[in-house]
């Protein structure tokens, strides 16, 4: 085992002890039984738990609270006090006078939190429309498949001046598969786009139209029903449209155009006498109104403009409620969208996958420095390069009738935790590294028969240095490819929850391991990618990188991490490894003395 500290509680009960108290005390978990009551529980499950609400009061603020009232008669009233008066108590401040904090250091540090909070949030809302988005990163980053006979992939290398993935399915060429003019290439925040065309399989021809989409995964027997797009186009136009509701004009520039040319054309005006006196707008719009009178009804926009005389009511403009109930009600076409869509076996029959399944593959990186090749952040499957061999990437894309189908629902949390803390690796009695289908047949039976309800796994995410039992990750959307494929990961999810045992994953996001190559330290060839700069940046006692968590695309990496092993492999919770070193920048590598300077 390796000779890390204890792991760090995930959160305090709701009126738990501020900072300035001793933490409670916690025993250490092992591979035997450990009882833990859900208000000291340091493991944070995805089901609401019941939280006994004992209210705790801070030392150091009962302290200044004596020292504010002796001497007081009943009637001194302060900033801060909490008044009992033959009734409930009152709280004339607020929060801090409800929590009973009235040491003035402490309550500043909370406003200072409380407006880095909401500074936050609006730094977040300016990049991402809406807080969920934050933690949904691994729909887009990594490879992906799309429906129009594709697969996307997507990474953040804000530090590199050209991205290429290369690989066993392209000769590993750093020119054939790269982000390129007319396929994005990368935005301003340095995402990079890649789009790996499916071939084209001899004598066969490319689809008439562009948007053609196949049905991949969902629904993958359905399609191929032989009608004729344009058949469908037609159909759409009279089931969707009315008779005569043509648009009336041909492209949105018409418009613009047209009135240049008045303005500005050979024909126009050559000078301000000839320019003349310029309508107002409402003028204009009447004018435009008369002129197309004779127009079709369901031609003719369905507003008009308030006039009742005041400075500002040509700005006012309403609608036709009729027209307007009318449009809403319409359902838009999706249905014969769909029935477009062509089957897996047309795809097939056509076309040759970008990327077939188990293809290994890194992404190439031209930074300032030189060229750089990386395995993927975003990789769900990484050979880590151990005993000598080559680091790399595999694409996971089985065929939709190989892929894991899930069989049970998550069990219900009981009031009471018996967590049996694991390492997949060392749970066989052999002299071998024990793999996914191992512990699932061997290790989960015996820890249901030993009366425990929850499994705590350590070591999943892909690591490279195996003596560090899995602290070092290195790659942290991947399960390690030592135990086993991700469905065999899901496999043993899937039995633990039908036997009626929670599943929580040690997960490590205080540090990450130091390796360059499969790991993501010095990624797009620049020191501050993912980590802080300097020595910050690194911790001097386990040699590890430390992450930059004031960055909004950090944030973006880890929050995505949690979800993706929520939805993807069915998690129930997490315990955070080493809390300490997220929240201190002496990685809790010092004394505490309970000062507020902490």
């Amino acid at each position: 085992m390796s000779s890390f500290p204890p792991t760090t509680t995930h959160y305090l009960p709701r009126y738990g002890p501020c900072y300035l108290c001793p933490p409670p005390a916690r025993p250490l978990l092992s591979h035997h039984s450990v009882t833990i009551p859900p208000r000291r529980s340091s493991l944070g499950c995805c089901r609401r738990m019941p939280i006994y609400r004992w209210r705790w009061r801070c030392s150091a603020s009962e302290q200044q609270q004596q020292k504010r009232t002796r001497g007081r008669g009943e009637q001194g009233r302060g900033v801060g006090d909490v008044i009992v008066i033959g009734g409930p108590p009152v709280d004339p401040v607020g929060f801090l006078a409800k929590m009973g904090i009235s040491s003035k250091a402490f309550a500043q540090f909370l406003r200072e939190r409380h407006k880095a909070l909401k500074d936050r949030k609006v730094e977040i809302l300016t990049r991402f429309a809406e807080l969920p988005e934050v933690a949904s990163g691994y729909e887009l980053l990594g490879m992906h498949r799309h429906r129009q006979h594709r697969v996307d992939f997507m990474e953040w290398a804000p530090g590199a001046r050209y991205c290429s993935v290369i690989g066993d399915f392209n000769g590993w060429s750093p020119t054939e598969n790269s982000a390129r003019d007319g396929h994005f290439g990368h935005d301003d925040f340095g995402y990079w786009l890649i789009i790996l065309e499916d071939k084209l399989r001899d004598g066969e021809e490319a689809d008439e139209y562009f948007f053609q989409e196949y049905n991949y995964v969902d629904q993958y027997d359905k399609g191929d029903n032989g009608v004729n797009v344009d058949e469908l186009l037609k159909k759409v136009n009279v089931s969707y449209w009315e008779p005569g509701e043509d648009h009336y004009k041909k492209t949105r520039f018409e418009v613009p155009a047209k009135l240049y040319e008045q303005m500005f054309g050979p024909n126009g005006p050559q000078t301000e006498e000839e320019l003349g006196e310029i309508p107002d707008a409402e003028t204009r719009y009447r004018t435009w109104k008369e002129s197309h009178k004779d127009d079709l009804p369901n031609n003719f926009p369905p507003f008009d403009v308030i006039d009742n005389g005041k400075e500002y009511d040509i700005y006012n403009i309403i609608s036709d409620p009729v027209s307007r109930e009318k449009f809403r009600a319409k359902k838009p076409p999706l249905a014969y969208w769909i029935e477009m869509r062509k089957g897996r076996k047309a795809w097939l029959k056509k076309y040759l996958p970008a990327i077939p399944h188990r293809s290994k593959y890194r992404i190439y990186f031209n930074t300032p420095d030189g060229a750089l090749e990386r395995v993927p952040a975003w990789a769900t499957y990484v050979f880590p390069g151990a005993n000598g061999r080559q680091p790399c990437a595999i694409h996971w894309e089985p065929p939709p009738e190989q892929k894991y189908k899930w069989k049970n629902s998550r069990p219900e949390t009981q009031k009471a935790l018996r967590i049996y803390e694991c390492h997949i690796g060392i749970s066989g009695s052999e002299p071998k590294i024990s793999s996914f289908n191992d512990f699932t047949k061997k290790v989960l039976p015996h820890v249901k028969e030993a009366g425990y309800n929850v499994i705590q796994l350590f070591g999943v995410m892909e690591h490279k240095d195996y003596s560090s039992v899995g602290y070092k990750v290195t790659n942290f959307f991947a399960v390690s490819s030592r135990f086993g494929t991700p469905d065999d990961f899901k496999n043993l999810v899937d039995e633990a929850h039908g036997l009626g045992l929670l599943v929580l994953l040690d997960i490590v996001h205080s540090y990450a391991a130091a390796d360059e190559l499969v790991g993501l330290s010095h990624f797009d060839g620049s020191n501050d990618c993912y980590f802080h700069s300097g020595k910050r940046g690194h911790h001097k006692f386990w040699g590890t990188r430390i992450f930059k968590y004031g960055d909004v695309d950090v944030l973006h990496f880890l929050l995505s991490n949690l979800k993706w092993w929520v939805m993807e492999y069915q998690i129930d919770g997490f315990q955070f490894h080493s809390l300490s070193s997220m929240i201190y920048t002496h990685n809790g590598f010092a004394t505490f003395t309970g000062d507020i300077e902490e």
